[in-house]
């Protein structure tokens, strides 16, 4: 029992010492583990701390602003605005025409859009066109912004923005010639738009960039033979004789037919079956090709300048190959002063001019309806630059010359007609609903005085090219057309959702239409037409 008692004392020595140890152990490693832990985490902690990016990054940021701030500068430098006086001023208080353009020559589009200019004050706004104008009691400055309208409440890069205009009665002579010399400062989204780019400048570019252009050469295009039994074949070459429109053979000739809408948005329109169709079914023998100048799209503003020739290229030749006469219309609207794009008009008749100067059916329509104020002395000035160019290339060529308030003021014409070239004529516009005795009044007086009048544009609705339909003030209106033989194009060849459109909107064929694809207003036309 003795020996038991001692062994199982050495036993338990043992284990206790044994627990012992392994405690040590557990304890060493568990030391080690939370050491290396802490480590670890201090070494991560340094690192954080050490680390360079974060100054990286900075610098970066730093550089991105630098640069972003110099291309905004750049972008800045290529946008700005011009405030013109259109010279023509009337009233003891002078009161004229002011006109707004923003060139946006930079790489970015121009939205949210706002013109300041200083010195107004006591000042009057009576009239505005294609912008908002706002002058309060008292005030000092003018602000103009956009109507909000699609083409004009943004610049598209490298496009130029024309036509804001109003009338203003000044406060006193020298407010007008103190605003003169002006500027006028551009907003964009409420922040300033700093250009350093002069406007003079700008103009010494579009001029060489014209320039440049103008070396290219315009091929003389021959005139293919007359097509036996057509209009062209039977009555050849017009020239005007006193009021009336007259053939080959010195018989007053009566040209009736359709006008194109704009050719940049319903180009698919200018096509030789669409015009058979015409010739064929309504008794058409005209095609009035209306190619927009300062709208989106316009020759004058964005549109694709060759491709925009190219269409009435290709409108000329099919209504040639079919022996109908065609006119060439320089479509202004919204640029309602022609003046305001005087050098490209005269270079595009120059062109037009030179390439059809042996064709005996085109005609040349250089304004299609000035207004926003534009008086007949200055579609006349205009008229006296544009008339010799296409003289200088087509002597006999017969010229339609647009009137004042959208082609209405045949009178004011009568009152001063351009002389020393022959076979000019004279541009009236109605729309039946709205245009009534009182327009058809002015064209009596006008041909009175012995003013020869083309009316190139007409439709039965109201001047908004939609509306209802006045049949009554169209038959007054017809009544009047044939007793004088006036000569007349209806708008428009187009499926647009409007009255105006010949062609049913859900209607997508582009010729050889039946009655029950025609609007009442192409219904109506086909068969006063045919009468």
């Amino acid at each position: 029992m003795g020996d038991n008692k001692e062994k199982n004392g050495t036993n338990k020595g043992l284990v206790t010492i044994i627990i012992g140890l392994v405690l040590i152990i557990a304890a060493l490693v568990l030391i080690i583990v939370f050491g290396k832990e802490k480590n670890t985490g201090d070494k991560k902690v340094e690192e954080e701390k050490s680390t360079p990016y974060q100054v990286v990054d900075a610098e970066s940021t730093k550089t991105d602003a630098e640069e972003k701030a110099k291309t905004d500068s750049k972008e800045q430098s290529n946008i700005f605005a011009e405030l013109t006086f259109d010279g023509n001023v009337w009233g003891d208080e002078p009161t004229t025409n002011v006109n707004i353009s923003i060139k946006n020559q930079s790489d970015k589009d121009l939205s949210d859009w706002e013109i300041r200019i200083q010195g107004f004050k006591g000042a009057e706004i009576q009239g505005q066109w294609n912008g908002e104008f706002t002058l309060e009691d008292g005030e000092d400055e003018l602000i103009i912004t956009s109507t909000g309208e699609e083409w004009n409440k943004t610049v598209k890069a490298h496009t130029e923005l024309q036509n804001i205009g109003g009338t203003i009665k000044f406060a006193s002579k020298k407010q007008y010639e103190d605003l003169k010399n002006v500027k006028p400062v551009l907003y964009s989204a409420g922040k300033e738009v700093k250009s350093t780019k002069k406007a003079e400048d700008s103009k010494k570019d579009e001029a060489d960039k014209t320039a440049e252009k103008a070396k290219v050469e315009i091929e003389k295009k021959v005139a293919p033979a007359d097509v036996s039994g057509t209009p062209v074949s039977n009555h050849g070459a017009l020239k005007v004789d006193g009021c009336d429109l007259v053939d080959k053979n010195g018989d007053a000739y009566q040209l009736k037919g359709v006008s194109t809408h704009g050719i940049a948005w319903f180009p698919d329109y200018v096509n030789k079956d669409a015009f058979k169709t015409l010739r064929d079914e309504w008794g058409a023998n005209v095609i009035r090709l209306a190619m927009y100048t300062g709208e989106s799209g316009g020759y004058c503003n964005d549109g694709d300048k060759d491709k925009l020739k190219a269409l009435v290229d290709n409108g000329v030749d099919y209504a040639t190959e079919l022996g109908m006469y065609v006119i060439i219309d320089w479509h202004i609207l919204s640029d309602s002063n022609p003046n305001q794009n005087k050098d490209e008009a005269v270079k595009f008749f120059d062109q037009m001019s030179k390439k059809y100067a042996d064709y005996p059916n085109v005609l040349f329509e250089i304004c299609n309806e000035p207004n926003g104020g534009t008086q007949w002395s200055e579609i006349k000035k205009y008229a006296e630059e544009v008339i010799p160019v296409i003289k200088a290339n087509k002597e006999d060529a017969v010229i339609i010359v647009g009137t004042p308030t959208w082609s209405q003021d045949v009178d004011a014409a009568a009152e001063d007609p351009i002389e020393g070239y022959s076979n000019i004529m004279y541009t009236l516009h109605f729309y039946a609903a709205t245009h009534k005795e009182n327009i058809r009044s002015k064209l009596e007086t006008a041909r009175s005085k012995g003013l020869a009048i083309f009316i190139t544009e007409f439709s039965i609705c109201d001047a908004s090219g939609n509306g209802g339909i006045d049949y009554d003030s169209a038959a007054d209106w017809f009544n009047l057309i044939n007793k004088y033989n006036i000569s007349y194009c209806a708008w428009n060849l187009a499926n647009k959702n409007e009255t105006s459109s010949l062609i049913k909107s859900d209607c997508s064929k582009l010729s050889g239409w039946s009655d029950d694809e025609l609007s009442d207003t192409g219904k109506w036309l086909k068969n006063e037409m045919k009468d």
